[in-house]
């Protein structure tokens, strides 16, 4: 499907605010490195246009949450972008591209923790289970939009902070980290190890 990232992320950020240009530095950086990892990943089966495409749009949900530092001054908290992403994309019909605005937050979220941990969230697994999905989630987590991406994050410095929220964050990243650096995996592209907590 041929789609312009950059005119979707206009017609709900201006050009020139804050936001906008936050969101295409941060998406250009994603994709960027979900590009590399697929160089150097070639058992991987991925359709490169829509990781560029979600890349782009993965945090385009974060105009509603509450979040002055990235320029939005919606009143979600942060946890919520995702979903809320989901949404925005769903109503333009872009499906596929809205489960990797949900299924990147953190690196993954279960209905399990969603409950333990109170979030203000749709009780459901939304845990990265597509290549693309699971890419977008893995590249996202070496750049902070705060940063403006003048630092890419180590594997030590990623895990370090998930494992701050909960050590099963840093668990998927590493299971991420082994299916993108090499391993088995099988007929479809997926690791033959790798599973996800629920």
């Amino acid at each position: 499907m041929s789609i312009d990232p950059e005119a979707i992320i206009t017609r709900f950020y201006p050009a020139g605010s804050t936001t906008r240009d936050l969101l295409l530095r941060h998406g250009e950086l994603v994709g960027r490195k979900a590009l590399e990892i697929l160089e150097r990943a070639d058992w991987l089966n991925a359709d490169r246009d829509f990781v560029v495409q979600s890349a782009l749009l993965h945090d385009i949900g974060i105009g509603r949450t509450r979040s002055p530092e990235l320029g939005c001054t919606g009143t979600l908290p942060y946890v919520c972008h995702g979903v809320e992403g989901r949404a925005i994309l769903d109503r333009l019909g872009l499906e596929r591209h809205g489960l990797v605005c949900e299924r990147h937050v953190g690196v993954g979220i279960s209905a399990r923790q969603t409950l333990q941990r109170k979030f203000p969230l749709p009780v459901r697994d939304m845990l990265p289970l597509s290549v693309e999905e699971r890419l977008i989630c893995y590249a996202d987590k070496f750049f902070s939009k705060t940063d403006n991406g003048r630092h890419e994050k180590t594997i030590d410095e990623i895990t370090a902070g998930l494992a701050r929220y909960e050590a099963e964050y840093a668990d998927r990243f590493l299971a991420l980290h082994r299916l993108f650096t090499g391993g088995p995996v099988n007929a479809a592209g997926l690791p033959n190890s790798t599973q996800y907590t629920r």
